[in-house]
């Protein structure tokens, strides 16, 4: 079913580019007809990704019970100390991926485990949309840019008259595609030593986190690439290369800071739901450090959730903004305007927005040879992901300008 609905995105996406063609060439009734099969083509995606959902909603509700998950994990665990391979598919791993770091079975015992590494997880990733891609090439999202406007006019001035047309709805295309990411960790051999169970549950733990805080990174800055294949939310794009966020210009943070990027984030005629602040420490802790005039009472308040103190909100008056810290962001509160180029610093917006993708199953493998002389084990994970926004203006980047100019 994944297969029958990419193809049908992809076959969307063609006479999407065919209608645009037929406007432009003021062929307005090929245009109507094509449409006309781009709607039918819609209720048909919209059917068959109604049935994925609900599998997948099936699978993410589907309970192990403890004798079954124990037996598995001896299972791969017994696999993994004979040089064996474990695969995770991918909806184990989009089922794994959004839990907490705390949710993991971790070893337990006196002596035995291998300490740290249990830091708490960036939250982002638990806030994104995480979609099982496996068995596709590259994935496309159409999404809407500009929609259809309503003509009015007196009943005596239109009677008998042609209607004055609509501005045609405008289409983008966000495309997701595969990027490769690997774990590769070392632990002391003695690690082996926990029972089956605990040395898998231990290894699984290291590789999975590995990966989300990698993945964290890449959902707010993307990748490296010089053509990037792996897009952020702070420099998605479309299949026609233009920019799928949107950028509001910051000085620094102050009183207005939260008002800028409150009313920047949705269309000029509305405000933008369900969005939150994606910031770094170091820009909440100046948040909060900001006074009124008798530079006592604070301007902002911060309230971190008890569970987790990567998010919170912070009160503005009336106004609740929630917010989660985003280490891999760039500072505005420690920034300097440059001369050579802006600085994207926090964002602003929905983060179910942009959409992470599974393109393959999660493989872990567990390597004596490498590093034998120090007694070490080499932990070596794969997987391909990809990420890109899939809803325009989705997000909010504040940005500091270049100076003088």
């Amino acid at each position: 079913m994944r297969r029958k609905y990419n193809d049908l995105l992809a076959k969307r996406a063609g006479m999407l580019t065919e209608a645009e063609s037929l406007l432009k060439e003021g062929k307005r009734e090929d245009y109507k007809a094509k449409m006309m099969e781009i709607g039918n083509i819609n209720t048909e995606i919209t059917e068959v990704k109604a049935l994925i959902d609900e599998q997948d909603r099936q699978f993410m509700q589907k309970q192990e019970t403890p004798g079954e998950a124990r037996d598995k994990a001896l299972e791969r665990a017994e696999f993994l100390r004979k040089g064996g391979e474990v695969k995770f598919s991918a909806a184990e791993i989009r089922k794994a991926i959004t839990l907490a770091t705390t949710s993991l079975a971790e070893p337990t015992g006196v002596g035995r485990d291998i300490r740290g590494g249990d830091a708490p997880i960036i939250a982002i990733i638990d806030q994104v949309q995480v979609v099982n891609l496996s068995g596709m090439g590259e994935y496309q999202e159409p999404y809407v840019i500009t929609e259809l406007d309503a003509k009015v006019g007196t009943v005596a001035s239109t009677a008998g008259k042609a209607r004055t047309a609509s501005t045609d709805p405008t289409f983008g295309v966000a495309q997701i595609k595969p990027y490769d990411m690997s774990v590769t960790s070392f632990v002391d051999r003695n690690i082996g030593n926990l029972t089956p169970a605990d040395y898998y549950a231990k290894i699984y733990g290291m590789a999975l986190r590995a990966m989300r805080r990698k993945a964290s990174e890449l959902i707010v800055n993307g990748d490296g690439e010089t053509s990037h294949v792996f897009y952020g939310m702070k420099n998605a794009k479309n299949k026609a290369g233009a920019n799928i966020f949107a950028s509001v210009d910051v000085g620094a943070v102050d009183v207005n800071l939260l008002d800028t990027l409150y009313f920047a984030y949705g269309e000029d005629t509305e405000l933008g739901g369900s969005a939150r602040l994606l910031l770094t420490k170091a820009d909440l802790k100046a948040i909060g450090q900001l006074r009124g005039t008798n530079e006592k009472r604070r301007l902002f308040t911060i309230e971190p959730d008890m569970a987790n103190p990567n998010i919170g909100v912070i009160r503005d008056g009336g106004v609740v903004i929630p917010y989660t810290l985003c280490p891999d962001l760039t500072s505005l509160s420690g920034s300097t305007a440059s001369a050579s180029a802006a600085i994207q610093t926090m964002i602003y917006g929905n983060p179910l927005n942009y959409e992470l993708g599974l393109f393959s199953d999660f493989t872990v493998r567990v390597d004596e040879s490498y590093k034998a002389q120090e007694r070490l084990l080499t932990i070596l994970g794969d997987v391909m992901i990809g990420g890109n926004l899939v809803v325009d203006k989705g997000v909010v980047v504040a940005t500091l300008p270049k100076s003088g100019g």
